[in-house]
């Protein structure tokens, strides 16, 4: 069990399955750059963390901005937005009448990944839920705004495993101070914290030929 002063931004982990230098850049050395993807980013997690707006329809109740935390993975945050689903089969909430399964659920700027980077995400804040709640959640969604559609995420073993390796290699990381070296891919190209990684200069380029090739590009 951590203590709460040790606990990781829950939302670090899709940052370190990206890239483990970015995630170290941002959450050990605190550095940081907006592009285009995180303000827009940016902007629909504010809309979706309105904690102002309050929905209930019919058997559904709607939470938005919910702080989360597990103490066994030793991480905090926020989920978008958590639903519960009022049914026999589901735990009681304070203040509300009868059951209710719950499910989290993540916004997204754009659209379905190949990989399970955003699944990631999600996952753990089911965690946090399964572990604050005392309850089961075998599933929850991601909502891309590029296509305007919801995508089931089932919590498997192995994505449950996932989640708790990675932040315990994390917790590690953070613990030691440590910022990995770059492994350079396309992705880089997309990365906010480009200039600020330089992640061509390490990929066997001398100082000289990175500033040589920079010069080239500069408008006359």
């Amino acid at each position: 069990m951590y203590n709460e002063e040790d606990f990781l931004q829950l939302s670090g982990i899709q940052h370190f399955a990206f890239c483990r230098r970015q995630w170290a850049l941002a959450y050990i050395e605190l550095q940081w750059q907006e592009n285009v993807r995180t303000v827009e980013g940016k902007l629909l997690h504010e809309n979706a963390h309105d904690a102002s707006i309050k929905e209930k329809r019919g058997d559904l109740i709607v939470v938005r901005a919910m702080p989360v935390h597990s103490r066994e993975i030793g991480i905090s945050g926020e989920c978008d937005v958590v639903e519960f689903h009022r049914s026999e089969n589901g735990i009681p909430i304070s203040g509300r009448e009868g059951k209710y399964t719950v499910i989290p659920v993540e916004y997204k700027r754009g659209k379905p990944k190949t990989s399970d980077i955003d699944a990631l995400q999600v996952a753990a804040q089911a965690l946090c839920l399964e572990e604050m709640l005392c309850c089961d959640i075998p599933y929850g969604y991601i909502y891309y705004e590029e296509i305007r559609h919801r995508e089931k995420i089932e919590f498997t073993e192995v994505l449950r495993r996932k989640v708790k390796d990675m932040f315990a290699e994390m917790h590690k990381y953070y613990g030691q101070r440590y910022t990995p070296k770059v492994k350079w891919s396309k992705s880089c190209n997309a990365c906010s914290l480009k200039d600020i990684c330089l992640p061509v200069l390490n990929k066997d380029v001398s100082v000289k030929k990175y500033i040589d090739s920079r010069m080239k590009e500069e408008p006359h």
